[in-house]
């Protein structure tokens, strides 16, 4: 897999660096509450893993899955194909996601939970292509600006490809072009 990797983005240690200030962050705004960590499946999931082992509060999970790509391409059309477990009605809410591109998906993610009548919701959010925003995203808690590039690894892929590699990297184009 590692062939087919033009470039290292973020490398490992980078990334548990700011996953372990992160969880520090949200530990501290959140001390004497119990947020539920909120992440879309699938891409999230290692982000997840390695955030609330940071975290040194008492959390919850749940999880949703969308979709909205079709292979590097968003296709406009969310829609939600696995939905939250227990209601987050007067809950502390951290939506955590992988990515933000466009913001578009971020959009129709926040107006569902929002709907919901949390107490309220925040996002923390691995990467941040803010060059790709379409529309407005506030990030509360983040990790890295990336540029415009396909990226894969750290439980980002390419046709189910690349989630285990343990740094954020490019795709060469000629995967891509595939």
């Amino acid at each position: 897999m590692e062939e087919d990797i033009a470039k290292i983005l973020i490398k490992e240690e980078e990334i548990r660096k700011r996953i372990k200030e992160l969880g520090e962050k949200i530990s501290s705004d959140y001390r004497g509450k119990n947020p539920v960590l909120v992440t879309v499946l699938q891409g999230g999931i290692v982000f997840l893993c390695d955030l609330m082992r940071e975290i040194s509060i008492p959390i919850t999970l749940d999880f949703l899955s969308i979709s909205s790509y079709s292979g590097k391409t968003h296709t406009g059309v969310v829609r939600i194909i696995k939905d939250l477990d227990k209601s987050i009605e007067n809950r502390h809410v951290i939506l955590v996601e992988d990515i933000i591109d466009t913001g578009l998906t971020l959009n129709y993610i926040l107006g569902t939970l929002k709907a919901r009548r949390p107490a309220d919701i925040r996002v923390c959010a691995l990467l941040d292509k803010k060059v790709r925003r379409i529309v407005n995203a506030t990030i509360d808690y983040g990790g890295f600006e990336i540029p415009d590039e396909f990226v894969v690894g750290y439980g980002m892929d390419y046709g189910q490809r690349y989630r285990n590699l343990p740094f954020i990297g490019v795709l060469k184009e000629e995967i891509l072009s595939k």
